[in-house]
Order: C-alpha cells, then structure tokens, then sequence
C-alpha cells in the first residue's frame, strides 16, 4: 500500500519520499460570514469533503458588527474551486464568498522566528532582518525573536537565511487579504 502526504506547499510526498510539485493554481477566497460558534468548522469541513488540503485558514473580525471575515488559500483546479466556492455560498452562515485569486489585491502573512543567536552573530541575524525590513521584537542571551510581514515568497526567503544560525521556534499566521481599492 502506497501512501502519499502533501506539504505546505500542497505537493505530493509519496511513499518513497519522493516529492512532487502540484501544477493546481493557488486560488484566494475571501467569505462573510456570522460571528458565532461552528462557521469555521462547518467551512473547513466543505474543503475536508472535496478532498481539499487548506493551506491557510485566516479568520476575524469584520467591518461589520455580528460577522466574521474569512481568507482561505487553497489550490486546485479553478472550476473545482469555483464548484466549492459555490457550495461555500449556500451553506446558511456564510453572507458572500469571492474567489479573488484573479484580482488586483493586497497580501500579507506574519512570522514570528525564534533564531539562536549569540554577541557574536547576534550584527550578522540583524543586518539580515534589516535588509527583509523586519524587526526583532525579543532579545534572550541565547536568541533574539524576529517579526516578518510581507508575502509567503519574503518569508521563506528570510526563513531560508535564518535557518544557517539555527531556527528554534517559528508561528505563522496564514494569508490576509482584500482587494485593492478603485483608482
């Protein structure tokens, strides 16, 4: 029996360790929906359904009183995504799903990284936070802890210079976005 497990990155991790990019377009969802307990189970139990891997669920308030915004980052095919969209609409607490995947939008993640450091590479971690414009928000005699904003590719790529002085903890929150606003 053959078994098969999908990254972060939605690719296909076969039973010989053997990793497979997936070609599927990343689609951006954005939903309203009620403020009250179980929407988000009732949402990501859609996607577990239609066999979909949710790459970032981001929840919060609105600008609404009484509703929630959702983002959801998935990746398939776009009919497949617009059939959930679809599916999403009329489940009784979501107000307005939008797949904006296509539009012109504004996106962001946040990282918080717990980096080893000691007096003496402690210079070298902070020149690297400065060129990703990020900051260090901890300092430890062990460790300093960096914050990061931008899109997933600035993280991983500050991920991706960290990692050579030694990552000892890392959270990151999942997309946030809307789109831009008519010129």
């Amino acid at each position: 029996m053959k078994v098969a497990l999908r990254g972060r990155d939605n690719s296909i991790i076969d039973g010989g360790g053997e990793v497979k990019p997936t070609t599927a377009p990343k689609h951006i969802l954005t939903a309203v929906v009620n403020d009250k307990p179980g929407v988000l189970n009732k949402v990501s139990s859609l996607f577990r359904r239609r066999g979909f891997n949710i790459e970032s669920i981001t929840v919060g308030a609105s600008e609404a009183p009484g509703f929630s915004r959702m983002i959801v980052v998935v990746r398939g095919d776009t009919p497949v995504v617009e059939q959930v969209r679809k599916q999403l609409d009329k489940l009784i607490d979501v107000v307005k799903v939008t797949d904006i995947s296509e539009s012109s939008i504004v996106a962001r993640e946040l990282a918080l990284i717990k980096v080893k450091s000691t007096p003496a590479t402690r210079s070298e971690i902070m020149q690297i936070v400065d060129i990703f414009r990020a900051n260090i928000i901890d300092v430890a005699s062990d460790s300093v802890v960096v914050e990061a904003t931008g899109d997933g590719d600035k993280i991983e790529s500050l991920l991706h210079l960290l990692k050579d002085f030694g990552i000892k903890e890392i959270t990151h929150t999942g997309c946030v976005a809307m789109t831009r606003g008519v010129v």
